[in-house]
């Protein structure tokens, strides 16, 4: 029979287990929110609407944030720097250059997400 130290100590080592891998698909989720937001910005982008577009990447910029709090990745770091300029630049009504700059920052979501 197990004795009971052993039992809590395999209590203790499963919920570790459980709770690490629970972070990195959080990290993950976080990645592929930034990334659909991203996308939806881009394609407002393309139409002109720079105001929604940066409503879009701001949304990004958050989720990008929280997946660089829980799992560091240069990629994710150039994705949340190009998505400030994107918000920057849609703000002031530029959509062209937002959407080159969310653009970029899909490429480095897309290698973040790997």
């Amino acid at each position: 029979m197990i004795s009971r130290r052993c039992a809590a100590f395999a209590l203790a080592l499963g919920s570790a287990a459980l709770l690490a891998s629970g972070a990195a698909f959080a990290a993950e989720n976080h990645i592929a929110e930034a990334i659909k937001h991203t996308q939806v910005a881009i394609d407002h982008g393309k139409q002109g609407h720079a105001a929604i577009l940066a409503e879009h990447a701001e949304v990004a910029l958050g989720h990008a944030e929280a997946g660089e709090k829980e799992k560091a990745n240069p990629h994710t770091e150039a994705a949340i720097k190009d998505l400030k300029d994107a918000i920057d630049h849609g703000k002031q009504g530029h959509a062209e250059i937002a959407t080159k700059s969310a653009e970029s920052a899909l490429d480095h979501l897309n290698q973040a997400n790997k």
